[in-house]
C-alpha cells in the first residue's frame, strides 16, 4: 500500500466520520413539537432552531457531495494509475 492510497483512505474515513457526525446532530422535523413540550415555542427559539439547521443542512450536502467527489477520485485514481 503506497502512501498515496493512505492518504486517500484517511481523507474517506474523515468524510466519512464527518458526515455521520453532522446527520446525527439533525432534529428530526415533527408536526406538533409544541404540543409536548407545553406551547413553549417562542419566536427565539424557533429563530434559533431554525437557523441550527439550516447550518446542520448546509454542512451535511457540502460533506456529502466532497465524500462523492473523493469516492469518485479514488476510483479514477486507481483505475488509471498502473504503478
Amino acid at each position: 500500500m503506497t502512501g498515496f492510497e493512505i492518504a486517500f483512505g484517511i481523507v474517506l474515513l474523515v468524510f466519512s466520520v464527518a458526515i455521520i457526525f453532522v446527520v446525527l446532530l439533525q432534529e428530526g422535523h415533527d408536526q406538533n413539537t409544541g404540543v409536548i413540550n407545553g406551547g413553549a415555542d417562542t419566536f427565539l427559539s424557533r429563530n434559533r432552531a431554525r437557523t441550527v439547521d439550516v447550518f446542520l443542512a448546509r454542512w451535511t450536502k457540502i460533506i456529502a457531495v466532497g465524500f462523492f467527489i473523493v469516492v469518485i477520485a479514488i476510483n479514477a485514481t486507481m483505475y488509471f494509475y498502473k504503478g
